[in-house]
């Protein structure tokens, strides 16, 4: 497993298992919860979750997961934006605590802007942190005019990472955000780096990954975890796909490889607004 860095130097792998959609079928809970611990067992110990996602039940399957292992997991989840005032973040972060079944959260993060001021999220943050209930505190689905308003909020800059949408097929982050997040140090983290499957059968990537003996799927993950300070959260829930994209972290592209890539998959020449699924 490679390993990138928080603003505090604290070390976190740059591969890690995404959550959503998990959590929304009883029947498959067991399922899940065996491929989490698979993936923990290949060295992706960071797991993202949210309450929003099935409700709550992605926390429950990820509590399921880590029971007994707690200490090996970087564990991350996310506030709706709708409970994010002083108040109900900290109310929310309790509520998650006990489905996930510990004490602690190790990164938890605002999922998007919503109508509650930043500055109230932010000291909830705070208070969370000096009760013990998170350790660090970050955004997702922010862009760089979000970034530098919550870099003008009390305590705005511990931010440690921000969670967005990030792929070989939409790749407008490049222009502008990553770079500020990399100026930062702050790491990003990309959701549905494999944009769900929709692109694996692109001739680019099929060729490529032939090229380079994995799946089009290692390819997308390998693509996204070159950029500095880039951690990926690929879901799944079988073991065959979570061996799959183990492999990305064995690929190393080479340029004619990645100039195939940038043909088929542009990127961006100017700044796009940031998109979200």
């Amino acid at each position: 497993m490679r390993h990138t860095a928080l603003p505090s130097g604290e070390m976190v792998p740059i591969l890690g298992q995404g959550t959503w959609f998990m959590g929304e079928d009883g029947r498959q809970f067991h399922q899940e919860a065996d491929a989490l611990r698979l993936g923990l067992d290949l060295g992706m110990s960071l797991i993202d979750t949210a309450e929003m996602y099935g409700d709550g039940g992605a926390e429950e399957v990820v509590g399921e997961a880590i029971e007994g292992r707690r200490k090996d997991v970087f564990l991350v989840s996310k506030v709706l934006p709708s409970n994010a005032s002083r108040r109900g973040t900290v109310l929310a972060c309790e509520r998650s605590l006990k489905r996930l079944k510990c004490e602690t959260i190790d990164l938890y993060l605002l999922h998007w802007r919503g109508g509650h001021p930043l500055e109230e999220t932010v000291a909830a943050f705070e208070e969370l942190i000096k009760a013990g209930k998170i350790r660090y505190w970050g955004v997702s689905n922010f862009d760089v005019e979000d970034m530098e308003e919550l870099d003008s909020v009390s305590g705005g800059k511990t931010a440690a990472s921000n969670q967005v949408l990030y792929n070989l097929s939409r790749r407008g982050v490049e222009f502008a955000l990553l770079p500020w997040c990399q100026s930062r140090k702050i790491p990003l983290m990309a959701y549905s780096p494999i944009e769900q499957g929709r692109m694996l059968n692109h001739p680019a990537l099929t060729r490529v990954a032939k090229e380079c003996g994995v799946t089009p799927a290692a390819v997308a993950l390998a693509f996204v975890l070159s950029q500095e300070g880039v951690i990926a959260i690929p879901k799944s829930s079988t073991s065959k796909h979570i061996h799959e994209n183990c492999r990305a972290l064995e690929v190393k592209l080479s340029a004619g490889q990645i100039a195939i890539l940038d043909e088929a998959f542009p990127p961006p020449s100017r700044k796009r607004p940031l998109e979200m699924i």
